[in-house]
């Protein structure tokens, strides 16, 4: 059966708890990173699932898997903003290793999803 709606995509459900979790972890972040560090992050954690979602209403494959790339790119910026927060102290290891796993989770989804799409 094909799929009738993006939120029948288990990738763009886990995406979507990514950013949940992106937004609950940077309300601790310093006031000061409110238009930084914060912004960014929550921008990009958003466009995971956008991304996916506004790609699979696109009308060809091709299309489909641009946007799958540019949620990609989306993901590796928020683990590298992460990794930052992180570094910075804005988060604790374990804040960090939970967002990495969901994160990791969310790549492996997308890239099967790439790998499953026709390459013509």
């Amino acid at each position: 059966m094909a799929v009738q709606s993006y939120r029948e995509l288990i990738v763009w459900q886990k995406a979507m708890e990514l950013a949940k979790e992106v937004y609950l972890v940077t309300q601790s972040f310093p006031a000061e990173e409110r238009f930084g560090l914060t912004s960014q992050v929550r921008r990009a954690a958003v466009s995971i699932a956008s991304n996916i979602a506004e790609g699979q209403g696109r009308f060809s494959t091709g299309e489909f898997k641009q946007f799958l790339g540019h949620a990609r790119g989306s993901l590796y910026e928020v683990e590298t903003q992460m990794q930052l927060a992180r570094d910075l102290g804005f988060i604790n290891a374990a804040q960090h290793e939970s967002a990495e796993k969901r994160s990791t989770e969310v790549a492996k989804l997308l890239n099967g999803l790439i790998r499953s799409l026709p390459s013509h």
